[in-house]
């Protein structure tokens, strides 16, 4: 199971909310799958469309359980994807359509559809508790949030534009920071930073979804950290190695040209050390010296003797 089937399924099984919070994640599952119709003496039915078996599932335990309605359900087999069932939700009794399209908001007092049927009225979504179920009704309906242990990024695909940006303002609420980026024929609300896609499975309430992605991403940063670590240290060490090997190489060039006793005792000393010990550190040479000398000190005789070298070099 796929770690959005996994959120998709907690989200499902939300109990908890008032009845308002019920209203406004239908409102957003039959804003973001569902389609209302009117024949011609204007009698309206209305259908709501998923492969998803859990949201087909909650949507009509949301219908049943919210108003005196009984909807009916059709299971199809999707002509492109054989393996793949559509479920369809039919409310086709004009009095039940008009009691749920008027408790969203989709229908005025005149039972006559609103003007922008894909933005959901502010009044339906004005208690933030209401808010949140929204974005669960939305996530529910055309979302989806990437396996932690890959990448992270969530997001909501929305058909028509005001849809999306109503959604990234009600997102946004909350201050987490959501984009909007057009996909085709679609547009896309999402989010990219970890923190922030947390923070949104907090507001949806899905708090066993939201632990896991935690867990995953603790250990990915404490890897981060340590490959980082391991990289800077390795690094550091075959920065040591080169400049000893370069300085060993001077030092071997000095003696051969028979000039490295006419150096000053110090740089002999830190010399004979630098081919005794070729591994050792800057500090490690100081530590060795009577009496000690810090890495600076060491770095500046060593720095010395290869000038010496390479001034010979260039006068040969």
């Amino acid at each position: 199971m796929s770690f959005s089937s996994e959120v998709k399924e907690e989200l499902a099984k939300n109990t908890g909310s008032a009845r308002h919070c019920h209203i406004a994640e239908l409102a957003a599952l039959i804003s973001f799958c569902g389609k209302v119709t009117a024949d011609e003496e204007n009698h309206y039915s209305l259908y709501v469309h998923t492969e998803n078996t859990v949201v087909a599932k909650r949507c009509f335990s949301l219908i049943k359980d919210t108003f005196p309605v009984h909807p009916s359900l059709k299971i199809s087999k999707n002509v492109s994807l054989k393996k793949n069932r559509i479920y369809q939700i039919i409310i086709d009794n004009h009095d039940d359509c008009v009691v749920i399209l008027q408790a969203i908001k989709l229908l005025n007092s005149y039972e006559n559809l609103e003007d922008q049927v894909n933005v959901i009225n502010h009044i339906v979504l004005q208690n933030t508790c209401c808010k949140r179920a929204f974005i669960r009704g939305a996530f529910l309906s055309s979302g989806s949030v990437s396996d932690p242990d890959k990448n992270y990024h969530f997001e909501i695909v929305c058909q028509e534009f005001d849809k999306a940006k109503q959604l990234m303002g009600i997102m946004n609420s909350f201050e987490l920071d959501a984009k909007l980026i057009r996909r085709k024929k679609y547009y896309v609300v999402y989010i990219k930073e970890g923190s922030r896609i947390v923070d949104v499975l907090n507001i949806m309430e899905a708090h066993v979804a939201l632990m896991k992605f935690e867990n995953v991403r603790i250990l990915k940063d404490m890897r981060n950290r340590v490959n980082r670590r391991v990289n800077c240290e390795a690094a550091n060490i075959h920065k040591t190695v080169v400049a000893s090997v370069r300085q060993q190489e001077d030092i071997q060039f000095l003696i051969e040209q028979k000039v490295f006793t006419k150096l000053p005792q110090n740089l002999q000393e830190i010399a004979y050390l630098r081919l005794e010990y070729p591994e050792a550190s800057l500090k490690m040479l100081g530590d060795m010296l009577n009496p000690p000398v810090g890495k600076s000190g060491v770095n500046h005789r060593l720095r010395k003797i290869s000038n010496i070298a390479q001034d010979l070099r260039e006068s040969l």
